[in-house]
């Protein structure tokens, strides 16, 4: 169980992120236009996995914002944004905003990325959402970066998990 905090509040996690070195565990989630995705239709790609509890807060958005202009210049690198949002609200923002480069993916169905990752939050108010982390894939699917905000209004690390891709 990890511990974090929101707004200064300790809240916790329903477990660790899955370690570097690790094979990173598979997932079938929804895009925006509902059809499914799995990580192995990423397979052969680096792929950074931005993960926030909604992106219509605004350090969630803020980080799809960054991740999907740092994407642009990326080399065989696939930047996946997940929430437990609906996939219509991962489209709308999308759209609004001309995010083109990254792929948002929806954890809504059965929360079991957030289980499978350990980023559910146990308690606290946004429990049951997806803790904000950023995970980062080799082309073989292996773990080799992690980051588990610890506190959630704030923003990932962005250099640090770009600086993991080389």
């Amino acid at each position: 169980m990890a511990t974090i905090t929101l707004k200064g509040n300790t809240i916790h996690t329903i477990g660790d992120l899955p370690s570097v070195g690790s094979k990173a565990p598979g997932f079938e989630l929804i895009k925006s236009d509902l059809s499914k995705s799995s990580l192995n239709d990423y397979a052969g790609s680096k792929v950074i996995l931005n993960i926030f509890p909604s992106i219509d807060t605004g350090t969630c958005a803020t980080s799809v914002r960054k991740f999907n202009q740092e994407a642009s210049s990326l080399d065989n690198v696939k930047v996946l944004c997940i929430s437990r949002d609906l996939p219509f609200a991962h489209g709308r923002f999308c759209g609004a905003e001309g995010i083109e480069n990254v792929i948002t993916l929806s954890d809504f169905v059965d929360g079991s990325f957030g289980k499978s990752y350990n980023l559910l939050f146990a308690d606290g108010p946004l429990a049951g959402l997806d803790s904000r982390a950023v995970i980062v894939l080799d082309e073989n699917q292996n773990i080799i970066y992690t980051e588990q905000v610890a506190e959630t209004t704030e923003e990932p690390n962005y250099e640090a998990a770009l600086a993991s891709l080389k």
